[in-house]
């Protein structure tokens, strides 16, 4: 069985869930856990990851926050990447629920020369759901990346796709997604 290389994990949970009425998106249970719960277990637990977000009552768990607060995606990501201590870095947003560990482990084993990103069934890159190279990927931050596009920074890296499996692309963003 091929080792799991090492990598840090940075979890983007700072949204507002504005088209969930700002319900917490991290707390939402799907299938009896939370969406935070099931993002930790596909990285293989919170001692891995850094959470990008405003802190909640979750043991073990390494948060911070991106300047200022609310300041979009890659903001949050910039934020989480000065933590992130491994030459692999895992991407992932707090609300795919169809993210598991093969997720995760198959974008690793994919990681080019900066880096795999999963793909949906329309090939849509899912941004915000990567394995990358960190240096490859700080070296790609802009100074400010306030409201800065995250295709437009990621997808200049050239990643390798990766197609995901039925369900894992599907994020949580209005009630009907529950």
């Amino acid at each position: 069985m091929e080792r799991t290389p090492d990598f840090s994990a940075v979890v983007l949970a700072g949204g507002r869930g504005s088209r969930l009425g700002g319900v917490d998106k991290a707390l939402l249970v799907v299938d009896g856990r939370t969406l935070l719960d099931r993002v930790l277990d596909a990285v293989g637990g919170p001692g891995r990851a850094v959470v990008v977000g405003p802190p909640r009552d979750v043991p073990g768990v390494r948060w911070a926050r991106e300047e200022p607060p609310g300041g979009g995606p890659l903001a949050g990501l910039a934020a989480g990447l000065r933590h992130a201590a491994a030459e692999l870095v895992v991407v992932l947003a707090v609300d795919q629920p169809g993210v598991t560990r093969s997720t995760v482990d198959r974008l690793l084993a994919a990681v080019g020369d900066a880096g795999a990103v999963l793909v949906d069934a329309g090939g849509r890159p899912q941004w915000l759901t990567g394995a990358w190279r960190a240096d490859r990927l700080r070296a790609a931050m802009p100074a400010d990346p306030r409201d800065a596009s995250a295709r437009s920074v990621l997808g200049a890296l050239d990643p390798v796709h990766v197609p995901a499996l039925p369900g894992e692309a599907r994020d949580v963003d209005t009630p009907a997604d529950l």
